[in-house]
């Protein structure tokens, strides 16, 4: 991996699990990873970040060939699929730990992101406006073993998002 032009964004928008299963088919990510961050607590488990106590959310890092693809794209199809517009919240998930939030960790990432949102905010696809937060990249915490890949081992199991038009 090392000879590819790689980079990575953090990003949350509810259940991290149907996150993941959709951005794992998307050209040019090479890598995903499930876990937490933008929370108070070091080393937070699953049961810490479901509280709501932690203020952690649920989140995934994608690792992306820049040359096969680029944040704006990543980020308009993350547009696609979750609901930008609802205050902690996705689907049945409730609480701060499905916020939708982009973890920016320089002004680069900061930039392309708010172009995006103001982007989305222009196509007029939501009953309302964005509310996506931008907040600085925090310590991110790998989640427990049986949630990475979780859909891929467990077709079957819960997720809220799908690829809107």
């Amino acid at each position: 991996m090392s000879d590819l032009n790689t980079d990575y964004i953090i990003l949350a928008g509810g259940c991290f699990w149907g996150m993941e299963q959709l951005f794992q088919k998307f050209e040019g990510v090479i890598d995903t990873d499930v876990g937490y961050t933008g929370g108070q607590l070091v080393n937070p488990t699953y049961n810490d970040v479901k509280s709501g106590m932690t203020n952690h959310a649920e989140a995934l890092k994608l690792t992306f060939d820049k040359d096969r693809t680029d944040l704006g794209k990543l980020l308009h199809f993350f547009f696609k699929i979750h609901d930008p517009t609802t205050v902690n919240r996705q689907g049945n998930d409730i609480g701060t730990q499905y916020r939708s939030a982009i973890f920016v960790r320089n002004e680069e990432q900061k930039e392309i992101a708010s172009k995006v949102i103001s982007e989305v905010e222009k196509l007029d696809r939501f009953n309302g406006p964005v509310v996506t937060n931008l907040e600085d990249e925090r310590e991110f915490y790998l989640a427990e073993d049986f949630h990475q890949d979780y859909l891929l081992h467990n077709p079957t199991g819960y997720t809220c998002h799908f690829i809107r038009k």
